[in-house]
């Protein structure tokens, strides 16, 4: 007569590795991203910027950016106005852009930048400002555009 041993299946050792390596991954996550914002739940100014200077890139923003880095409000003031780029302010496409400091107000939870776009081959200038929400519980975008603010 033969002894058995018992042994754990491998497939159970396998599921309690993952199990364990996913509950320290899933433990790291949250420090790191409360480091990346204020302590009160607000995007910062650099991380603003950031996203302003992904948005907006060299020439303007891709079609990404313009279906989900708008809020809604947005999306309905660009769908009323479709003989000009209204997240541009202008109705071409401009040579570069700069982006400029970023302002924040946290009561009224908005941050907002000058952006400096360039155009016929950087002889040109004009200016907006662009509107991000601060708050960090939701995915950053752009709220607004003014193109009235130019100098």
């Amino acid at each position: 007569m033969f002894r058995t041993a018992s042994r754990p299946n491998r497939w159970s050792v396998f599921a309690v590795g993952c199990v364990a390596a996913l509950g320290i991954a899933a433990a790291a996550v949250p420090a790191a991203a409360a480091t990346a914002t204020e302590a009160d739940d607000r995007y910062t100014a650099q991380e603003i910027h950031t996203f302003l200077e992904d948005f907006y890139g060299e020439h303007g923003p891709g079609d990404f950016a313009r279906k989900y880095g708008i809020s809604p409000q947005l999306k309905e003031k660009v769908a009323d106005n479709p003989e000009s780029d209204v997240l541009l302010c202008a109705q071409n496409v401009p040579a570069s852009i700069d982006i400029g400091p970023v302002t924040t107000a946290q009561s009224a939870r908005v941050g907002w930048a000058t952006v400096s776009t360039y155009w016929n081959g950087g002889s040109g200038k004009a200016e907006f400002t662009a509107y991000v929400d601060l708050d960090a519980t939701r995915t950053i975008q752009l709220l607004d555009v003014d193109c009235g603010s130019g100098s």
